[in-house]
């Protein structure tokens, strides 16, 4: 029987307080992260959600040139695509202070995702472990990272013994290949943040709570972990 905690759960009544409250968290953990070893990473999510995050970190002064960001996961799209996670990055996140901090790109030109795993494994090894920081975001359907419910490799994504960082989908209803972090890639991260907004995602999450079936709704992988907190308006 899995067991959630409710001492996690940071609620706001508006995104700029949460967006300042989570930021200000972050860029202290990082900066804890490069104090004591010398670098640290931050592992970041797509989507609308995020952006006022990604502008209000990029502006906070630690050493950024110390921090390598990379994906949750990746459309398997060009970077210059519209649908690219990395192109968002750029233009959100690595601004201002935050311009001096490296990137370590996922995506593999001339490649399917299902022929890049390897490939991508080897850069994350490489240039972002151990991963300090993970901000995972949830989709209506309970989906975190690429981690879509019921996909035919949803259990290979989950599963805490296949020695794997990345697992290649394809989303029943969405467009593009995707790479994501595998739930023990995940789950390896020092620091571990969900971000929300809005009821319907909280009704999303308010299920997720009450439930156990990790292949129904793929975000109850993550909600039962110890070092996950979850800010919400």
């Amino acid at each position: 029987m899995m067991s959630y905690s409710t001492s996690n759960l940071h609620e706001f009544g508006n995104s700029q307080a949460l967006v300042e409250n989570l930021s200000q968290k972050i860029a202290k953990q990082l900066q804890q992260a490069i104090d004591k070893q010398g670098k640290a990473s931050l592992i970041v999510s797509g989507g609308s959600t995020p952006k006022p995050l990604f502008e209000k970190l990029s502006t906070i002064d630690i050493e950024w040139s110390a921090v390598t960001v990379g994906l949750c996961d990746e459309r398997w799209v060009d970077a210059n695509h519209k649908d690219s996670n990395e192109k968002l990055v750029r233009e959100y996140l690595l601004q201002a202070r935050a311009s001096g901090a490296k990137f370590s790109s996922m995506y593999r030109e001339g490649v399917e995702a299902v022929e890049a795993i390897e490939l991508c494994e080897e850069r994350i090894t490489q240039e972002l472990l151990p991963l300090s920081v993970v901000i995972l975001g949830m989709g209506t359907d309970a989906h975190t990272a690429s981690l879509f419910p019921h996909n035919p490799k949803l259990a290979e994504g989950l599963s805490l013994e296949s020695g794997r960082l990345c697992v290649s989908m394809k989303p029943a209803d969405a467009p593009h290949q995707r790479m994501s972090l595998t739930l023990p890639a995940i789950l390896g991260a020092e620091h571990i943040y969900l971000h929300f907004e809005g009821e319907q995602k909280r009704r999303v999450y308010e299920e997720a709570v009450s439930g156990e079936d990790a292949m129904a709704m793929p975000i109850r992988s993550i909600l039962n972990q110890k070092n996950i907190e979850v800010y919400c308006r």
